[in-house]
């Protein structure tokens, strides 16, 4: 950005056409109290290098997803001189990259070479719907993909024998998970650790500075948290699925058989809530045996009623 001469002034027009905002925006902004009053001159209204400042600000601050009214609370401490610096870093600390993956470009040849060679219309429009490719304006055959290693783990499934649609189904339902962890994550940090940067609006420097800092040092903890976690869940049900599928080890010479049964998620969900993960399994086992053992004595008394009756005297 060309900063302008100190003593440049503008008419209404000029300021729209060098800001990009319409001259309407501007009045409303006015009306708003988001920029300040132009200086009058004669019979003409003009504004200087400062309204077009605040005007880049604006813009900038709404194209990071803050309201108007939030804008105007900024704008507000920066003019009492508490400054944006803060909280523009940690703006800029959250709006920055999560992962360390760089985006590549792929051509669409390249594309149906890494997926069998056939172009496949439906699952392209598919991948783009879900963001796992982008298309690049005036570049009809070529595509930006975010994030290379989730292209990669699409290829190798359908090199592996997966559908294309199969795929495209399971990330869906795999991206609503993982938003739900993401958003109790952030949930959790907010209210134990970000919680204290919030009762001020705007926070000062200082906050700001330190909340920017807390974001870099705890953004990785998410991924490792649900790496570690994912592994560990990988590991217990291929575990189980290789006995299901295989057939279970004998048990040993006087063990009771088990089988495999499988429970509704929402009911295991509840289990665990009520004896831990840990005792879920003895937990369905006994109350199994419970129900058993009440049907098994539900029984006997139906007998012993029947016999009863049969032996009664007319």
């Amino acid at each position: 950005m060309i900063d302008e001469p100190a003593g440049v002034a503008y008419r209404i027009e000029d300021l729209a056409h060098h800001s990009g905002a319409t001259v309407r925006t501007i009045r409303a902004y006015q009306d708003r109290g988001l920029l300040p009053r132009p200086e009058r001159r004669g019979r003409a209204n003009v504004y200087s290098p400062t309204h077009l400042a605040r005007l880049r600000q604006i813009a900038d601050l709404l194209d990071r997803g803050y309201t108007l009214a939030s804008i105007k609370e900024l704008l507000e401490a920066w003019d009492a001189g508490r400054g944006l610096g803060g909280v523009l870093g940690l703006v800029a600390e959250v709006d920055g990259p999560w992962t360390d993956e760089e985006a590549v470009r792929i051509s669409r040849t390249e594309l149906d070479e890494r997926f069998g060679g056939d172009p496949d219309d439906a699952a392209v429009a598919d991948a783009v719907e879900l963001g796992v490719l982008e298309r690049i304006p005036g570049q009809e055959d070529m595509f930006l993909v975010p994030s290379p290693q989730e292209l990669a783990v699409a290829a190798e499934l359908y090199e592996a024998g997966v559908p294309l649609s199969a795929i495209s189904g399971h990330l869906r339902e795999l991206r609503g998970q993982v938003e739900h962890i993401a958003s109790r994550f952030l949930e959790f940090t907010t209210e134990h650790v970000f919680a204290r940067y919030l009762g001020e609006h705007p926070p000062t420097d200082t906050d700001a500075a330190e909340a920017a800092e807390l974001v870099r040092r705890l953004r990785p903890l998410a991924r490792q948290t649900v790496d570690a976690e994912l592994a560990r869940a990988m590991r217990l049900f291929a575990h189980r699925h290789l006995r299901r599928h295989l057939g279970a080890e004998q048990p040993p010479a006087g063990a009771e058989e088990t089988r495999t049964v499988s429970v509704p998620a929402t009911t295991m969900a509840t289990v665990e809530g009520l004896v831990g993960a840990e005792h879920a399994s003895e937990f369905i086992a006994l109350a199994a045996e419970r129900e058993v053992r009440a049907r098994t004595l539900d029984a006997l008394a139906a007998n012993h009623v029947q016999a009863a009756n049969v032996d009664e005297p007319a």
